[in-house]
């Protein structure tokens, strides 16, 4: 029988976008996510999963749905490039490369909105405000606003939903695009901020 820390979470090759956190002891937990979704985030270092795959190799496998069967793997071996990259460096040139992909290119905050803050304060007196930098609520718009751009052309393209149907869905995206506008004021171009309903349609 296999060991099972030698298939764990933390030295699988599917495991990125990892986050260290360190408490008051000073020992030190990574979570992450798997690239494929085999299994939903956040994934502990200690995690172990079946679909493991030793880092330096990539599967390209069969199967239905995200939980792909590893029986009907073919290990293949990555460019040394690669090999030499941590987590986050390839998240980054991962991250460029979808961009590129899909017409995405960085977006910036208006400058009077740089250091700043948002500040929720609670209904009730005696409670504790939540600060939170622009900075970090800006990237998370941002996010958002790229994955329903992914979305959108995930729509468009499926073969298997009629003109009626795609109409319908990215009716749901534009209104989604509309309840966004409030952040409008954030962006430093015009082009890159939400747009909802048309009036004129």
């Amino acid at each position: 029988m296999a060991d099972l820390h030698e298939r764990r979470c933390g030295t699988c090759a599917r495991f990125v976008r990892v986050v260290e956190k360190v408490d008051d002891t000073g020992e030190v937990t990574r979570t992450g996510e798997c690239l494929l979704g085999v299994w939903p985030s956040p994934l502990y270092e200690t995690s172990t999963c079946s679909h493991w795959v030793r880092r330096g190799e990539f599967r390209q496998e069969t199967g239905v749905g995200r939980k792909l069967s590893a029986r009907t793997a073919t290990p293949s071996t990555l460019p040394e490039d690669l090999l030499e990259m941590d987590a986050e460096e390839f998240r980054q040139v991962l991250a460029k490369v979808l961009r590129a992909e899909l017409g995405i290119s960085p977006v910036e905050l208006t400058g009077k909105w740089e250091g700043g803050e948002m500040i929720l304060k609670p209904g009730k007196p005696g409670l504790q405000e939540k600060h939170i930098p622009i900075d970090a609520l800006f990237h998370k718009i941002v996010l958002i606003r790229d994955r329903l751009r992914v979305l959108e052309q995930k729509v468009n393209s499926h073969p298997k939903l009629g003109d009626d149907e795609k109409v319908q869905l990215q009716q749901y995206v534009t209104a989604c695009y509309g309840s966004l506008t409030t952040f409008n004021v954030l962006f430093a171009d015009r082009d890159d901020q939400f747009v909802g309903q048309k009036l004129d349609e």
